[in-house]
C-alpha cells in the first residue's frame, strides 16, 4: 500500500520534519494531491491573470515543488516561468514537467534568495503555512518586489487559524507598505474540506 503523507503535513514542528517530509512523498506527491482536488493552482493564476496582462513578464513559482502550480501558470497564459524550491527530489519532478525556463535550488536558510527586482511577479501557491513555509517567507518574498510588482499567495484554513500568518500580512497593509489587489476564499482541498483565501498583494 502506497504511504499517504497529506495528513502528516499539517502537523510539521521543524524545517528538518518539512524537508524530510517533502523528499519522502514526492514521488507520489501529484498524485495524491490529485486525488483531493487541488484547486489553488488554478485559482491563484486566475487571481494574478485577473490584475497582470502582461502574459510575457518573467513570473517566479515559488516554492514550486513538482511543478504543480508552474503547470497551473504555463496552462493561464504565462510564458516564462522559473521556479525555486529546497527540495531536489520535488525539483528533479518539475524539470521533467518542461514547464520553466530556470529551476533553483534554494537554502532554507537563505535570508534572501531570489535578486530584489529580479521579478514584477511572484506566487507562492500552497507554500505559507502551518507544516511548509513560516509566516516570514512573506517579508522575504514582498522584499524581493519593487514598487508596483505583485505576490500571488495562499494561506489555506490551517494559515488562517494561526494569527502569526494574518498577523504578518496585516502589517504589510496596515502600514500601507502593500496594497491588497484581490482577496477571495475558496477551495483548496475539496476531499480533505479544506479551504484557502487567494490574496494578489501590489508593493507599493
Amino acid at each position: 500500500m502506497q504511504d499517504r503523507f497529506l495528513d502528516k503535513a499539517y502537523g510539521l514542528e521543524t524545517t528538518e520534519d518539512t524537508q524530510n517530509l517533502y523528499r519522502d512523498w514526492a514521488a507520489s506527491y501529484d498524485a495524491e494531491i490529485a486525488e483531493n482536488g487541488y484547486a489553488t493552482p488554478e485559482r491563484v493564476t486566475r487571481a494574478l491573470a485577473e490584475i497582470l496582462k502582461k502574459r510575457d513578464m518573467p513570473v517566479l513559482d515559488f516554492g514550486c515543488g513538482t511543478g504543480l502550480s508552474g503547470l497551473a501558470l504555463k496552462l493561464g497564459g504565462f510564458q516564462v516561468i522559473d521556479g525555486m524550491d529546497p527540495n531536489p527530489e520535488m525539483l528533479d519532478l518539475a524539470r521533467k514537467k518542461n514547464i520553466y525556463r530556470n529551476l533553483t535550488l534554494i537554502d532554507i536558510d537563505d535570508e534572501a534568495p531570489v535578486g530584489k527586482g529580479s521579478y514584477g511577479a511572484i506566487t507562492a501557491i500552497g507554500v505559507i503555512g502551518t507544516g511548509a513555509a513560516p509566516a516570514t517567507t512573506l517579508d522575504l518574498l514582498m522584499n524581493a518586489l519593487d514598487p508596483g510588482g505583485l505576490l500571488a499567495f495562499s494561506l489555506n484554513d490551517h494559515a488562517l487559524a494561526d494569527r502569526q500568518y494574518t498577523g504578518r500580512l496585516n502589517q504589510w497593509l496596515d502600514c500601507g507598505a502593500a496594497r491588497l489587489r484581490f482577496q477571495r476564499h475558496g477551495a483548496h482541498l475539496p476531499k480533505q474540506n479544506l479551504e484557502a483565501t487567494v490574496y494578489v498583494l501590489e508593493k507599493a
